[in-house]
């Protein structure tokens, strides 16, 4: 916890975050070459940097252009919502294996979309985000209200079943809706699975705000996280209004989740991974895992991409089969790491 060392270990604490975000600030610029380099045809590093100013062969420009830098900056925007989302969600739940797609928030506003197609026919990404919106937040509010049925609060154990529950009722209504249409079909399984492709640049450019906005106001609540993480009565009487901290702490996971889905689809297991990842290097302060964690998500979606292009032997694996491939196992040992905590405590 933030608060049990001592001051004089924080500079020390704060310049070994500082320097272990750098390093993945540089390794997310290798990655993001490396997504516009590799491919069905692998293109140098440095003629990518070319096609990038205009410069190089037509063919090149073509490819690197048109084609992988829209896919590039899917994965990067995805990336910094899922890693945000991730944090913010563990943050406010205090659950290790708290993420947006294991607790339904992905599914929820990917129903969205598919409602929003059922009743307007077909729209532009702009126009079924403000549906994804109101999936997401939704599905956020009710997953957290199934696991605190009972008696006692929402364990770690219970959030995963009731997110994995919810978003497995979800998903079968997203099914009905979308086979009952074929029109809406055919719109929607690109969704189905996530991916980076098929998304041009007019496409990209208007979720960038939303996400770029919703991330500045999580940045702007880890001291309220930070807070948050001690104990709700340790945070109110450290003056933190908790209400709001929630409340902004949901809103900003359904704008992001929401932007996420409608780009690439529901992608889960990235939040839960870069979480864990990021907590390893530098700790639960939220003024260092909030940003790591939007430097490591975009490199992790993005390097799954890149996988799925290598190791498909026909067409290229959807990254959001690769984050589940990934994922999975991770999730497992979580869920019987903190299942012996809680048999030792």
């Amino acid at each position: 916890m933030p608060s049990t060392l001592p001051p004089s270990a924080a500079p020390a604490r704060l310049a070994r975050g500082g320097a272990v975000l750098v390093v993945a600030a540089l390794v997310l610029c290798g990655v993001c070459v490396a997504s516009m380099a590799i491919g069905a045809q692998s293109i140098p590093p440095g003629d990518v940097l070319a096609a990038l100013f205009g410069r190089g062969e037509d063919s090149v420009r073509v490819i690197v252009g048109q084609w992988r830098l829209s896919r590039t900056l899917v994965g990067l925007v995805c990336g910094v919502a899922l890693g945000a989302a991730g944090v913010v969600i563990g943050a406010l739940t205090r659950n290790p294996i708290a993420d947006p797609g294991l607790l339904g928030v992905n599914a929820g506003a990917a129903l969205g979309i598919a409602v929003g197609l059922t009743l307007t026919g077909g729209m532009g990404v702009t126009g079924f985000t403000w549906f994804a919106f109101v999936g997401a937040g939704l599905a956020a509010v009710v997953v957290y209200l199934l696991s605190m049925i009972g008696r006692g609060s929402a364990s770690p154990l219970r959030l995963a079943l009731s997110g994995v529950a919810l978003a497995a009722v979800l998903t079968g209504v997203t099914q009905v809706l979308v086979f009952l249409d074929e029109s809406v079909l055919d719109s929607f399984r690109f969704w189905q699975v996530g991916s980076l492709a098929a998304r041009d640049l007019p496409d990209i450019v208007p979720l960038i705000p939303y996400v770029l906005v919703a991330a500045l106001v999580t940045l702007g609540l880890c001291r309220a996280l930070n807070a948050l993480s001690l104990g709700d009565r340790t945070a109110a009487g450290l003056g933190v209004n908790l209400g709001f901290v929630r409340f902004a702490g949901f809103l900003v996971v359904t704008v992001l989740c929401g932007a996420a889905t409608a780009l690439a689809g529901p992608i889960a297991f990235v939040g839960l991974l870069v979480y864990h990842i990021a907590r390893y290097l530098v700790g639960s302060d939220h003024r260092l895992l909030v940003p790591l964690s939007m430097l490591l998500a975009p490199s992790l979606l993005l390097t799954a991409d890149v996988l799925g292009r290598v190791l498909s032997g026909g067409g290229p694996v959807p990254v959001g089969v690769m984050t589940a491939f990934l994922g999975s196992p991770a999730l497992i040992v979580l869920i019987v790491r903190s299942r012996q905590l809680g048999a030792g405590s």
